[in-house]
């Protein structure tokens, strides 16, 4: 523990500050208020941020290099992420992006963000972004991170497409820590699938990153090869992990697995550990956003159908119209109301909103409290309205 504190940037300072105030015999009187503006340095509510860089990983991919317009940015663990604050035609949202930067540099945040066919977001901040733009941001939030207290030395990171900004991370700052990895022998094994060769993001680098340290091991796999690929293809499979990782089943159940990817890839990746009787303690998943086709999940009410409108009452400010397979939080955005928020996975429950009258429908994601549920809250990021409802922001 000793070892790991002196790791941590800053440790040294703050008990050659704690000693010298011991010897002054102060009161800490004059320390008043240190704390709070220091814990609202680290934990911004909002970050005015400035485009230095836009860099072109594939055909498809961009990072965006964005730095805070005064000082140094918060710092982060590995694998958070921040919630970006965009306004689009007169539409006032929001996206999580993880930090794909390493912890280690504190100039900068890096966001890797991918073409999706459709995106709002993503496509605007790949077409219309330019270097010079300003844009807000929440602070670093997110509890996808590695602890080496809890997590252990023997990591799995799977990574689906531009799951691999957070995995990445990961990578860097095992790479600069020289001090754990020589004293806890970590072993991180990725295992990154594309759906094409050409649109394999951070590749170069990855492979100069294996070559140079003998804690990362790579397996590439390509969903959607052209003829003339040589690499292990298809969609991961029960057998590719025993094969990858070891037959033995109790060292595969006694390591720590990392899940980023559409929802479709972690759901898919969550059932192949399930099946190999992997706790679920032992697997931590980052959602990136809510489900896509609502309607093929348990649960949903057989008689909607995913192209049904609905009206959405809001109590004492109006109505909108809205399809029931968009989340609540989309549409209400779309029509000028908002809500605080930052994953837009249903996790972090910032964006709770009460339903008065009428359904939604609460997929597994919504990580709904027992309270939440009996006095009608929901999460409304990840909620689909299923009949005409009314809403208390």
């Amino acid at each position: 523990m000793k070892n790991i504190l002196h790791a941590v940037t800053g440790y040294k300072e703050a008990l050659n500050q704690k000693k010298a105030l011991f010897e002054a015999g102060t009161d800490y009187s004059e320390q008043k208020g240190s704390v709070a503006n220091t814990i609202a340095s680290l934990h911004p509510k909002r970050l005015q941020l400035v485009v230095s860089d836009i860099i072109e990983d594939t055909d498809s991919t961009k990072t965006i290099r964005l730095k805070k317009q005064n000082g140094q940015v918060p710092p982060f663990q590995a694998g958070q992420y921040i919630n970006l604050f965009v306004t689009i035609n007169g539409v006032h949202t929001a996206r999580p992006y993880a930090i794909s930067s390493s912890p280690q540099s504190h100039e900068f945040y890096d966001l890797t963000v991918k073409r999706v066919q459709g995106g709002f977001v993503s496509n605007f901040l790949l077409d219309e972004v330019q270097i010079g733009d300003e844009l807000q941001s929440s602070g670093p939030m997110g509890t996808f991170y590695y602890n080496p207290l809890f997590h252990g030395d023997d990591l799995v990171f799977i990574a689906g497409g531009s799951g691999i900004a957070p995995a990445r991370n990961m990578i860097l700052n095992m790479a600069k820590n020289t001090l754990l990895h020589r004293e806890q022998n970590q072993r991180l094994h990725l295992i990154y699938t594309s759906s094409f060769e050409h649109d394999v993001i951070f590749k170069d680098e990855l492979i100069a990153l294996e070559r140079a340290h003998d804690f990362l091991k790579i397996t590439w796999i390509v969903t959607r090869p052209d003829e003339n690929y040589s690499g292990r293809t298809g969609r991961l499979t029960q057998s590719d992990l025993k094969e990858l990782l070891g037959d033995n089943l109790q060292q595969l159940q006694s390591k720590m697995y990392y899940v980023c990817g559409t929802t479709g890839f972690h759901d898919h990746c969550a059932q192949l550990l399930e099946a190999l009787n992997v706790k679920a303690r032992r697997v931590r998943i980052e959602c990136n956003g809510p489900p896509k086709n609502p309607e093929t999940l348990p649960g949903w009410p057989k008689q909607v159908k995913p192209s049904d409108v609905i009206e959405v009452k809001v109590k004492g400010q109006g109505s909108f119209i809205a399809r029931v397979d968009e989340p609540l939080l989309n549409s209400m955005e779309r029509n000028g109301y908002s809500a605080e928020n930052a994953c837009r996975s249903g996790e972090c429950s910032l964006c709770r909103v009460k339903v008065l009258r009428g359904s939604v429908f609460n997929p597994a994601e919504s990580k709904l409290r027992s309270t939440d549920e009996s006095y009608g809250w929901c999460h409304s990021c990840v909620a689909f309205p299923t009949s005409d409802i009314e809403i208390l922001l």
